[in-house]
């Protein structure tokens, strides 16, 4: 018999879980992406969609990981 497991990041987000990742990009938008640069606005928000998707929950850490995959 094969079991099916549902992975966590092959889960959709809650509203709780964009509500984490929406704060988070917020502050780090207006820390370190220019206004004009879309495409680094966009690279931040996959960035920390992905993380939280790979179990990353605490909003410090989270921050502190997308800041460290982007180089900085």
């Amino acid at each position: 018999m094969i079991r099916s497991e549902t992975r966590r990041n092959q889960e959709p987000l809650n509203s709780e879980d964009l509500a984490k990742c929406q704060q988070v990009f917020e502050r780090l938008k207006a820390e370190i992406c220019p206004l004009d640069d879309q495409e680094e606005t966009n690279r931040l928000a996959a960035i920390t969609i992905e993380l939280y998707r790979q179990g990353v929950r605490s909003e410090d850490q989270l921050r502190e990981m997308v800041a460290a995959a982007r180089g900085h």
